[in-house]
């Protein structure tokens, strides 16, 4: 099969780089091995163009590499030396069937399609969508918790407040400053923070969070912004879970069930 040219496949990997790097980090849910699986995924066609199929769409062509080789290491969940809440997220991950976490990432938090998704898995499109009920149903079951919303639209806050606790969980408080952040998980320390970036006053999501995790300890995080791109430059520490404004439901239902079952906190430091 023929690929397509270097300056063409150059520009499009540069332009879906970020989203993989997204994607391979929540699959992990670690930043560092997220982006060595993303590396061997750019060496790897290097080494063979060909994988990059011109036939696919751009996105779809860059994501099939990826699994491919992520296949190919066997997936693993094991916790490898991990302790405390990446430990016990690597134990939760080994009981979750096979293919299941994979898909529901790609189709929420990445937005293919079903017949998208089977073209990057090989699978048919009625086992892609499969995959994704299943892992729904697996993660749900699996965990509930607290959960801090750190938001300062109103309708927005009201929204997250309303989805999280359809799937089970209890919403802490709402808060639309970060002194307020501050204030309500000193009150009860949350199992997972749901944050904005850009605050009422100004102040930053970013930095609750990071003040919240250094005085309370390791807590996930979910960020969203209507501007992921700016935070997916590979300059320092990223997030694990970044949902992109505006959001959909399922996004935000894929991303609380991830983040609480894996466990990991990756905050952002400015």
């Amino acid at each position: 099969m023929t690929g397509p040219s270097n300056d063409d496949m150059t520009t499009a990997i540069g332009a879906n780089l970020p989203y993989l790097r997204r994607y391979a980090r929540a699959l992990t849910g670690r930043q560092d091995s997220g982006d060595r699986y993303a590396a061997a995924t750019l060496e790897a066609i290097l080494n063979d163009p060909g994988q990059y199929e011109s036939d696919l769409s751009e996105k779809v062509a860059l994501f099939r590499v990826f699994h491919a080789i992520w296949i190919s290491s066997g997936m693993p969940v094991e916790p490898e030396g991990e302790t405390g809440l990446a430990g016990r997220a690597q134990k939760h991950l080994a009981q979750l069937t096979e293919n299941t976490r994979e898909a529901l990432l790609l189709h929420t938090i990445e937005e293919f399609s079903f017949d998208e998704l089977a073209q990057i898995m090989q699978v048919s499109p009625e086992e892609a969508e499969k995959y994704v009920e299943t892992a729904f149903l697996e993660m749900r079951e699996a965990v509930s918790g607290k959960i801090l919303v750190i938001e300062d639209e109103a309708v927005i806050a009201m929204d997250l407040e309303s989805i999280v606790m359809e799937m089970g969980h209890r919403v802490t408080g709402v808060a639309r400053t970060e002194a307020g952040a501050l204030d309500l998980a000193a009150r009860e320390k949350p199992d997972l923070i749901l944050s904005d970036i850009q605050l009422a006053d100004n102040s930053s999501g970013i930095d609750a969070v990071n003040q919240i995790v250094d005085r309370d300890g390791d807590v996930p995080v979910i960020f969203i912004t209507a501007f992921p791109e700016r935070l997916l430059t590979g300059e320092g520490p990223e997030p694990a879970f970044l949902i992109s404004k505006p959001y959909t439901e399922n996004q935000i239902r894929s991303a609380v069930s991830q983040a609480l079952f894996f466990s990991s906190t990756e905050t952002l430091i400015r």
